[in-house]
């Protein structure tokens, strides 16, 4: 794995901590509702390395009209935390939920999300930092009403390897630390 490649898995999980804002009490827009069972909850998990921990908080911003991921890797003592944010908006354009994801290295990407059964699904998309790209995927699986499995894998040359696997948990905002600056 090369070290950019390396630093993003520590700090994606996409693939992005905060306080979670109450979801509206009516139902989700409908183009938002592959997201609806992560609004209003916090996740923790910990990475395959058993070191660094990935939290994400969703929230519904501006009247609902969209959805935030705030987060926060925990790379262990010693170690600055990584944080990141996703923004989360229906094209209707394009007829595409999308989204911007941005972190504290200065990288980003920008791509699309579906559902596909209860599944969310990231299609290939690049991450930029620092004049690098380095392709992804991922799969986000509910596992039960309180967990999900994030899967991802990047591209390297004209394949696909395993990146990392993380399995999620609801936690309450209470038990998530402020990010170390």
């Amino acid at each position: 794995m090369n070290s950019m490649m390396h630093e993003w898995t520590a700090a994606a999980a996409i693939l992005l901590a905060g306080m979670a804002m109450p979801a509206p009490a009516e139902a989700p827009p409908a183009p938002y509702r592959p997201l609806a069972f992560l609004v209003g909850h916090c996740w923790k998990g910990t990475f395959p390395d058993g070191q660094a921990t990935d939290e994400h908080c969703f929230s519904w911003i501006y009247g609902g009209k969209f959805v935030r991921d705030q987060h926060v890797v925990h790379r262990g003592e010693g170690h600055p935390d990584g944080l990141g944010e996703s923004i989360y908006v229906w094209d209707a354009a394009s007829k595409q939920l999308q989204y911007l994801y941005i972190e504290s290295a200065g990288g980003f990407s920008r791509g699309t999300v579906s559902g596909e059964g209860d599944a969310l699904l990231f299609p290939p998309t690049s991450y930029l930092e620092k004049g690098e790209t380095q392709t992804y995927r991922s799969r986000w699986q509910p596992a039960g009403q309180d967990a999900y499995d994030v899967v991802t894998e990047f591209q390297v040359e004209d394949r696909w390897v395993p990146g990392f696997t993380v399995h999620m948990e609801k936690v309450t905002p209470a038990k998530l630390k402020e990010p170390k600056r």
